[in-house]
């Protein structure tokens, strides 16, 4: 079969951890929470796509109405950064990536996604302003309680890990997922059989609930191996 991942990181903060796992990967990988397929055997993007050009002036009028709001602009390999918090730093540090302070207006652009930072209901607060005032145009979805990443609308992990299954020939009923957050749900939708460890987020807990299914075991008790225990048996 064919093995990849789908993550919310940029190519240059992907990449040392997928070196760092010594992962071997046989199939285009989706960076930047949906924006972008890469595929790191022929060293070359395949897909990419970016927010439109209005993004910048609406991204400063969010800001205008929350105030205390932290942005990380992903323009190619640079991140740019507006009136970062702790939850920046902790990201940063956490993904690797060097921050450049810029004002939003000064930001280059294009950009292939943006992370909105801020304490959770904060973030619901700024997430239902921006799906309704231009809902038409982004993907405003969560990778954690205090990361709100916005990517172009229909571009998300779903959208671009169906993109590299068709770009392999894969039939819809061969394509499996399993996440562990609410960014993974558009993904898991699309999945013949969708997986979970038992520490997701309490949306995908709920989402599987509906489905009539229960999550594996915990990430750090091999929920992944299980995974694949329970493909092998069905092939």
């Amino acid at each position: 079969g064919r093995f990849s991942i789908a993550t919310g990181r940029a190519d240059r903060t992907s990449t040392p951890e997928i070196q760092q796992e010594e992962l071997e990967l046989n199939a285009p990988v989706v960076l930047s929470n949906g924006a972008m397929v890469y595929d790191y055997e022929a060293d070359r993007c395949l897909v990419e796509s970016h927010l439109d050009g209005d993004a910048p002036e609406r991204l400063a009028q969010l800001c205008r109405v929350f105030p205390d709001l932290a942005v990380e602009a992903y323009h190619g390999e640079e991140i740019y950064v507006h009136n970062p918090n702790a939850v920046t730093t902790t990201h940063l540090t956490k993904v690797g990536g060097v921050q450049i302070p810029c004002p939003i207006g000064s930001m280059p652009t294009p950009w292939i996604k943006v992370l909105l930072e801020q304490d959770h209901p904060y973030l619901l607060a700024v997430q239902a302003h921006l799906l309704r005032c231009w809902g038409d145009s982004f993907e405003a979805i969560f990778s954690n309680p205090y990361l709100l990443e916005l990517t172009a609308k229909g571009c998300h992990k779903g959208s671009m890990a169906a993109r590299a299954a068709q770009l392999l020939h894969i039939d819809p009923r061969h394509f499996y997922c399993m996440g562990d957050n609410q960014n993974d749900l558009p993904m898991l939708e699309l999945s013949a059989l969708p997986f979970a460890p038992a520490n997701c987020a309490q949306e995908v807990r709920g989402w599987l609930a509906a489905r009539g299914r229960a999550p594996l075991g915990h990430c750090d008790e091999h929920a992944v191996a299980q995974a694949i225990g329970i493909l092998d048996s069905l092939y």
